[in-house]
């Protein structure tokens, strides 16, 4: 099994930055892709779901949602099996609980797993 475990979460104000981080740990696996998602205020309604923020592959090469591309910068540092996630220019509709994922491969098994998520909430 793989466990994700995000920080960085907090407020920040109108215009401010904040990073995040996300640390994956086990035994005997292997990470892939990594991507960072949210669930915003009002979004536990039924039916709702977590939006894509972007991800990255293993060699380094990000893609992004619209909504935050130029502003959001995801990052990883493979030998510590961490991905990060830099928040610039924040705006109050970035509010959100902030998830991580994990597409890796235990004892040969392909599976995403997931962290609890970590609170980012932007000031207006």
């Amino acid at each position: 099994q793989v466990q994700l475990v995000e920080s960085g979460g907090g407020l920040a104000p109108f215009g401010g930055s904040l990073t995040l981080s996300c640390v994956a740990s086990g035994t005997a696996f292997e990470i892939n892709t990594m991507a960072w998602y949210r669930q915003g205020p009002g979004s536990q309604q039924p039916g709702s779901t977590r939006s894509l923020v972007g991800y990255i592959h293993k060699g380094g090469t990000a893609n992004y949602a619209s909504s935050v591309k130029g502003r959001f910068e995801i990052s990883r540092d493979n030998a510590k099996n961490t991905v990060y996630l830099q928040m610039y220019s924040l705006k109050p509709e970035d509010t959100a609980v902030y998830f991580c994922s994990a597409d890796a491969v235990v004892e040969g098994q392909a599976k995403e797993y997931w962290g609890k998520g970590t609170l980012v909430t932007v000031s207006s």
